[in-house]
């Protein structure tokens, strides 16, 4: 299967969406960005905060807002000839629980605005997501002011966790091990025992 080209990280722009959970991906994309050791950078043309890691994968972070994340995504893919299944989205999941992670190809957006509008920019629903667990209120009228709020103390911790496992996935989604990567990402924490960092 084919290694990454892109890693785009969903989420809303500005101080006041920082901390909130929507924004998730952006969280994930910032602690890989400090792994590389690489800055991010604004780029108008793309709409979007960018980087670029030692292993000439980018990093793309839209600032249009999410339900218009395709705009970034689709100008970014056009202008360096990145097919969909070169792709991988970091994106906050309502179905899932806070602290676990979901790695898939394709397949449903559940409702998700930002992987809509990318979808219908590219054409395809054929790109990877990473999904990060962020839980849900229960109700489906409280979506909305759900992900628009920070985490709770305890949500945040197992929020950070889990991106802290995601990272551990890399080496394996940038060697394009997919199989791998879904394994270990779907596996509930506690549940295998990961490699410790030297």
């Amino acid at each position: 299967m084919t290694a990454p080209r892109l890693i785009v990280g969903l989420g809303n722009p500005g101080r006041d969406y920082e901390e909130t959970r929507h924004n998730a991906g952006f969280w994930f994309c910032a602690r890989l960005a400090q792994t590389w050791g690489v800055p991010l950078a604004h780029e108008s043309r793309f709409h979007g905060i960018v980087g670029r890691s030692p292993g000439n994968v980018w990093m793309l972070l839209p600032q249009t807002f999410m339900n218009r994340s395709g705009q970034a995504v689709g100008a970014f893919a056009r202008f360096h000839r990145i097919a969909p299944a070169e792709m991988l989205v970091v994106h906050d999941e309502l179905d899932i629980p806070p602290g676990q992670l979901r790695l898939k190809f394709g397949g449903g957006m559940g409702g998700h605005n930002g992987l809509k509008d990318i979808a219908a920019h590219l054409g395809t629903q054929d790109y990877w997501r990473l999904r990060i667990g962020i839980g849900h209120p229960g109700e489906r009228n409280e979506v909305v002011n759900y992900v628009l709020k920070p985490p709770r103390r305890e949500e945040q911790g197992d929020i950070d966790a889990a991106i802290e496992r995601a990272l551990d996935l890399w080496p394996l989604i940038e060697k394009g091990e997919w199989n791998a990567a879904i394994q270990r990402a779907n596996t509930k924490p506690g549940s295998i025992k990961l490699q410790e960092k030297p």
